[in-house]
């Protein structure tokens, strides 16, 4: 007998552009089964990769070799039958056995002899190393590429590949950028932000309209403020940012917030989570009985002894304290002419603090360096070394961006002190106001430790508002020691530069 099975491969992934198709293979073998009058039995024809052990066809053809179907097999190539150890090791063996009496490769001679057999294993052997080296070589570049920070796939979103690198793309960035400014402020759902980017015509790669999950997708995706995840592993890439990490932050926790179960509308209690009883520390609740808004302490923990106190009453107290932390017109104008000064020296101080960021955005690549030498070197497990390299790589992300903020606005901390003074001069309109929203707000910023014993607000001063608490007679005209004085005890306007 000289009966044959015919079978053909090449996988939809096949590395080798010059492997015949599928047709031409089928063609030349049939043509070759004729010069050598080779009886076939059957064609097998597979697109699956070789480089695993588990082909359905190839299976197949074997078993029907073992029930005595036909005698040999013909095919193109050796690594057409087998690119991995295991198929390899079947064919073998079943030569070894005498279940495939012979092999016929129109590229390949082999006869059914040791050093036939041995020619074969090499020829097999060949093909799996051709695999394997290919896989290595393209696994390195690939670790190349992210160790240059470099996103191996299709841009998101936003940017475009261009000549093998990222560049935002000029209109849709904006799309992108503001997407994150609207949802950042908490006042749109994904939903609206999906109908919005639809009417701005913004649209995914498919030219179809981004559904809410695309949305919520972008939002969550790193690369948009300069890192990408890869297999689980944050990198920081050598793409330009759309956003900051600030504001990628800032939206996170706004969808974070959002997916928390909501409770149900109450009524709004303006001092509710303001204060905390002065004698037990227990929390300050709120009720309404017979019209009127109450504040007392919840005496969970040890009996209190504390009384309720109206909302009018605290509406009061609370209105004193911002009057006493208000600034004239005098007060405000005077130490806007020292901050003015005082920028003057600080321009001296901003190299000393930009390269202060710069050491420690260089202590962090260090750090990394030394966390990638101990995972190589099988110090720490991957789970280790990928959490710890997250750390320290948004670390680094976090110093570069206000090392990038302050060269930009050349440390000027002048408009915010500016800004501060002149929220405290118009701290006697909250006062004076009946929006007691803006009050509770307004007694945030000025205390910290917001206590309620004997009825009476007890508070510590945060920060500059103790200049102002503490300034001479409100309203007089400041001299120019007295502000110099003011000045000095918010240790070097620090204080005020936050």
């Amino acid at each position: 007998m000289n009966n044959f099975f015919i079978y053909v491969r090449k996988s939809t992934d096949e590395p080798d552009r010059q492997i015949l198709s599928i047709e031409a293979q089928v063609d030349e073998l049939k043509e070759f089964a004729q010069k050598e009058k080779l009886e076939i039995v059957k064609t097998f024809i597979e697109s699956q990769t070789a480089k695993e052990p588990g082909r359905p066809v190839f299976n197949e053809m074997l078993l029907r070799i073992e029930k005595g179907e036909a005698e040999g097999i013909l095919a193109w190539h050796p690594d057409r039958l087998a690119r991995n150890s295991v198929d390899g090791g079947k064919i073998i063996y079943l030569v070894d056995i005498q279940k495939i009496k012979q092999l016929k490769f129109p590229t390949f001679w082999f006869e059914n002899t040791p050093q036939g057999k041995f020619m074969l294993n090499i020829a097999f052997g060949q093909s799996k190393y051709f695999v394997d080296n290919l896989s290595e070589n393209t696994k390195r570049g690939l670790r190349q590429k992210l160790r240059r920070g470099e996103w191996p796939g299709w841009a998101p979103i936003g940017y475009l590949n261009k000549e093998h690198k990222i560049i935002p793309d000029p209109e849709r960035c904006k799309l992108i950028k503001k997407m994150f400014e609207l949802y950042s402020t908490g006042k749109y759902s994904l939903k609206d932000l999906k109908e919005l980017m639809a009417s701005s015509d913004l649209k995914s790669r498919a030219e179809k309209v981004l559904s809410v999950s695309m949305i919520q997708h972008t939002l969550a995706n790193p690369f948009y403020y300069g890192a990408f995840v890869y297999k689980g592993e944050l990198c920081q890439g050598t793409h330009k940012p759309v956003i900051s990490k600030k504001l990628f932050d800032k939206a996170r926790e706004i969808m974070k917030d959002k997916s928390r179960p909501k409770k149900r509308s109450e009524k709004v209690y303006a001092f509710r989570g303001l204060f905390k009883c002065g004698e037990c520390g227990c929390a300050i609740t709120s009720e309404t009985q017979k019209g009127h808004d109450y504040y007392r302490c919840t005496k969970k923990k040890v009996p209190c002894s504390q009384k309720y106190v109206r909302k009018e009453t605290l509406a009061e107290q609370i209105s004193d304290i911002l009057q006493k932390v208000s600034l004239s017109d005098k007060w405000k104008d005077k130490m806007i002419e020292i901050l003015e000064k005082e920028q003057m020296e600080t321009d001296r101080a901003g190299f000393s603090f930009s390269q202060k960021l710069k050491s420690q955005i260089k202590e962090c690549e260090e750090k990394l360096e030394k966390l990638l030498d101990a995972h190589l070197n099988s110090d720490i497990s991957r789970e280790e070394y990928l959490e710890k390299k997250q750390k320290i790589l948004n670390q680094k992300i976090e110093i570069s961006e206000k090392l990038t903020a302050f060269e930009k606005k050349g440390g000027n901390w002048l408009e915010p002190a500016k800004n501060f003074i002149l929220a405290s001069n118009q701290a006697q309109i909250t006062a004076l106001s009946d929006d007691l929203q803006g009050k509770s707000q307004f007694l945030k910023k000025v205390g910290s430790n917001l206590l309620l014993t004997d009825r009476k607000i007890k508070y510590f001063p945060r920060g500059a508002w103790e200049i102002l608490e503490n300034l001479p007679v409100f309203g007089a005209e400041p001299r120019s020691g007295e502000a110099k004085i003011a000045f000095q005890k918010s240790e070097n306007l620090t204080l005020l530069r936050r």
